[in-house]
């Protein structure tokens, strides 16, 4: 039964040519909590939807005049929303099945049974509220963000911006190569909403996050049953992503047998589940992102070389923020008035001594370090302007720094300091997890073993090591 508690009835056209079968679905639908159009033949139904919109259509295939296959065709271009369920007789099966293709959410053969219907019916309402949930989050996302902003003017960043122009109204695989930090995820956004793909899903997926175990479920999806703990059907991301653009961060930590997968998709379109023999085919576009240097990865057979021309079909390079220095002042004005409007506070400037010290700084942590450095001094600043005192010290690099609020010395690693004084234990931790992570040239997983710690815990600390 559908849960009416949980979600409102469907709005419902219903078009049959035998009288018996309308009054039925006149009198029972409603009872299930559903508005119910009934219609004789195709033309009334088409006349419907020109007059309102419907979260479902049954449509009785064989009708006088304009067929159920051919009402399916003009609602795929009126009301591309409305999900069709098409009635046949036995004998019409493979018509059905062949609706299928163009588009029919489902079919059910005559005589009807009312489970099967009900059965039907709660997954279009599924399928509408998680829809209607995902419209209203991205434009409360949008109202908040804005369309997403590749900020800067230098060589570099204009070089950025003219590649993803020419790049994005393709189905082309990108790799994003930079270091972490620099908006690699940015770029990403921005290759999608200039493209053909932009009104659909956009799903990034950090790889080294995912847990090691459960990659190849996660990306792919799995069947129940497939291994211990799967107790149902799951869709993997690249179902989820179907029709839009799937972001695969820090790629490079893919082990071999997933990255066979995706160089079968690649190659082919087609994945499988775990646990499932049948490939299936999904339109999904491709964008990847790396801080690794997938070339030497190759060398040293850590990453296979068929998938990596397979994904560096165009390469973007960001540069870091130390090599783009006269970005700085517009970057953190930007980021002053996104955390002032998120917060709900009046908009302050940035006093001429704090942009000396902003744009002195080398930023090991880029761009995300920039914006957690803002967000803090406007907190401190209140209402006041944010001058070099309300701005992090842990940039030893800055000269500048030094004559405005006194250079701390770093310890344990060239990018990290602590407060004057003595090191607590939570500074020396938190250098010491900065020195494995470069030693290991930002490898998570390698990192977390030496630490003798998660993954998940190394990345709780990375976040802490931010906000610091």
């Amino acid at each position: 039964m559908i849960d009416k508690s949980r979600r409102g009835g469907l709005r419902i056209l219903f078009a049959d040519d035998e009288a018996h079968l309308r009054d039925l679905m006149q009198m029972e639908l409603p009872r299930l909590g559903h508005e119910v159009t009934v219609c004789p033949d195709g033309t009334a139904a088409l006349r419907a939807l020109e007059r309102g919109s419907y979260d479902a259509a049954l449509l009785d295939i064989r009708m006088p005049g304009i067929t159920g296959i051919d009402v399916l065709t003009q609602i795929r271009q009126l009301s591309p929303d409305t999900q069709v369920i098409l009635l046949t007789g036995h004998a019409t099966v493979d018509t059905a099945v062949q609706a299928l293709r163009l588009g029919a959410f489902d079919y059910l053969t005559k005589p009807c049974k009312w489970a099967e219907l009900e059965v039907i019916l709660s997954r279009v309402a599924e399928r509408r509220d998680m829809a209607n949930k995902n419209t209203a989050l991205e434009t409360r996302l949008k109202a908040a963000e804005g369309a997403p902003l590749l900020i800067g003017e230098t060589p570099a960043m204009q070089q950025v911006r003219r590649l993803i122009e020419t790049i994005a109204p393709t189905d082309a695989t990108v790799m994003i190569l930079g270091e972490t930090g620099t908006g690699k995820e940015l770029v990403a956004r921005n290759l999608h909403e200039k493209s053909d793909r932009a009104q659909r899903v956009f799903i990034p997926v950090n790889c080294g996050a995912l847990p090691e175990n459960l990659v190849e479920s996660e990306l792919f999806g799995h069947r129940k049953g497939a291994f211990t703990g799967a107790e149902m059907n799951r869709k993997g991301l690249f179902e989820v992503a179907n029709g839009g653009t799937l972001f695969l961060d820090e790629v490079g930590e893919l082990d071999k047998s997933v990255q066979v997968k995706l160089l079968r998709f690649l190659e082919a379109g087609e994945i499988r589940r775990v646990g499932e023999n049948e490939p299936f085919r999904v339109d999904v576009r491709v964008v990847c992102a790396t801080n690794r240097d997938l070339r030497d990865m190759v060398a040293h057979e850590l990453f296979r070389e068929d998938l990596f021309f397979r994904l560096n079909t165009f390469e973007i390079v960001l540069p870091p923020l130390r090599e783009r220095r006269l970005d700085v002042p517009e970057l953190a004005r930007h980021m002053l008035s996104r955390h002032a409007a998120r917060r709900g506070l009046m908009e302050t400037s940035i006093s001429a001594e704090a942009v000396d010290v902003l744009t002195a700084c080398d930023w090991p942590g880029n761009i995300r370090e920039l914006a957690n450095a803002v967000e803090r001094a406007l907190i401190l600043a209140g209402n006041g302007p944010i001058r070099p005192e309300h701005l992090p010290t842990q940039h030893p690099s800055s000269k500048v720094r030094a004559q405005h609020a006194g250079a701390a010395q770093p310890i344990g690693s060239p990018h990290f300091a602590i407060p004057d004084g003595a090191p607590t234990l939570r500074d020396i931790e938190m250098s010491y997890i900065q020195v494995v992570l470069e030693k290991h040239n930002g490898n998570k997983p390698a990192a977390s073993k030496e630490l003798g710690i998660s993954l998940k815990t190394l990345y709780n600390k990375i976040n802490q090591l931010q906000q610091m």
